[in-house]
């Protein structure tokens, strides 16, 4: 019984997921989509189960962009991000444990993130869950532009950019090249976590 109710609800995360996104034929939603309701496993890099910078550096990988293994180093890379000016693939990171950054997801569109929870392994969030949004510290866009276009835009608009008569100023939009910086935002006042979560994770 319990197993069915597990196979459920991940099935309602992956649909109102898909339903959700602003870009819910991109291969990045795809790929995160197929792993909505693995379990959490502490320093797990594999679909037999996650940890929080496990799970984001495995869909990376599989979109073509690599990234250190802890959330705390992978806060060093790309640039830095104003929460309202997120797009999907950019990285969110909080500060679960009250040591600093300790817990990271992906920003997949409409106010949401996806991450591997230590409760409820992969699943998705809203930035604007009290839990999440009183811990936020930063976020780094680490797709460039091409890669931007490639996997985290439906393939439609990937077509249309691609395209010779693609508008000018949508490509000039899309076109921000990302630098490699290593200024990782300070993190936030300490606040203590109802959930375990670890600040090597």
């Amino acid at each position: 019984m319990r197993k069915w109710s597990v196979a459920l609800i991940s099935l309602a995360l992956l649909l109102t997921f898909q339903a959700g996104s602003a870009f819910a034929d991109s291969k990045l939603d795809t790929t995160v989509g197929k792993l909505i309701g693995i379990g959490y496993d502490y320093g797990g890099t594999t679909k037999s189960g996650f940890d929080c910078s496990g799970f984001t550096g495995y869909v990376f990988k599989q979109l073509g962009v690599n990234l250190p293994r802890t959330s705390r180093d992978q806060a060093t890379r790309g640039m830095k991000v104003a929460r309202d000016e997120l797009r999907p693939g950019d990285l969110v990171f909080f500060n679960t444990s009250g040591r600093g950054i300790s817990h990271v997801g992906i920003y997949v569109g409409d106010g949401n993130f996806a991450h591997s929870s230590s409760r409820k392994g992969v699943t998705i969030s809203g930035l604007g869950d009290s839990y999440y949004s009183k811990r936020f510290v930063t976020a780094r866009r680490v797709m460039d532009a091409n890669t931007y276009l490639k996997v985290a835009t439906e393939p439609k608009v990937v077509l249309a950019a691609n395209s010779e008569t693609a508008p000018q100023d949508t490509e000039a939009a899309l076109k921000t090249d990302v630098a490699v910086q290593s200024d990782a935002a300070a993190p936030e006042t300490a606040v203590q976590a109802p959930e375990v979560a670890s600040a090597t994770d």
